[in-house]
């Protein structure tokens, strides 16, 4: 059965945290390594779509404590428990989809995302994209740190199965799910570039994990 997406976050907050950086080849670094990646001017103001329950602000309040953070995500209690890990921050905090939220013009130093995209197609991404540029500052970026279809294959088999599932259940358009549907990083970046982003890099991976960054 597939969960609501807010619904299967919400079911597990309790041991997220220590879920992600268990069970994800790589995460014990990706995360510092994300936050690493993020402006470092005080007063910075950066976006991160999926926020979680902010793994990767951990590491960047440290490097950087004046920062300012809006967050975005469709679970309360995750909003929740991340508030409660960083008291007197500087954080915005919005319960609801990145793809209807407003997210203004020329106003984020940066945008981030780790392990939130994942599922969903080139197709919903590049209006979602397009909005995120136009967000960014003239010398803004977006980093993205999520896991990746190794082939084509891949990519069209598990949103074929995810089709097969939504039909099977009767479950109506509009409505996020939880199942893992990632793109190819060919696609990802493709994806980006239809958007408006000048240039996108791959920076690292960690088997199906990858860091990239899209630059405005």
């Amino acid at each position: 059965m597939l969960e609501k997406m807010d619904n299967f976050f919400t079911a597990r907050v309790d041991g997220y945290d220590e879920h992600m950086k268990s069970n994800i080849e790589g995460a014990d670094v990706f995360y510092g390594y994300t936050a690493a990646l993020l402006p470092k001017p005080e007063g910075a103001n950066v976006l991160d779509l999926g926020c979680g329950t902010g793994l990767e602000l951990e590491a960047f309040f440290e490097m950087n404590p004046g920062a300012k953070v809006t967050g975005i995500d469709l679970t309360k209690s995750m909003l929740d428990a991340l508030k409660a890990k960083f008291p007197g921050k500087d954080i915005t905090l919005i319960c609801g989809s990145y793809f209807d939220e407003p997210f203004g013009e020329d106003k984020y130093d940066a945008a981030v995302s780790v392990e939130s995209l994942h599922h969903f197609t080139k197709e919903e991404k590049v209006p979602l994209y397009t909005r995120l540029c136009k967000a960014l500052t003239s010398k803004g970026y977006f980093i993205l740190t999520d896991c990746f279809s190794k082939s084509d294959e891949e990519e069209a088999s598990l949103r074929q199965e995810l089709l097969k599932i939504r039909k099977e259940l009767k479950l109506p358009d509009g409505e996020f799910y939880h199942f893992d549907t990632p793109l190819t990083v060919e696609h990802e970046k493709e994806a980006l570039l239809t958007a408006g982003f000048s240039s996108v890099e791959v920076l690292k991976n960690w088997d199906k994990t990858y860091t990239l960054k899209a630059s405005k």
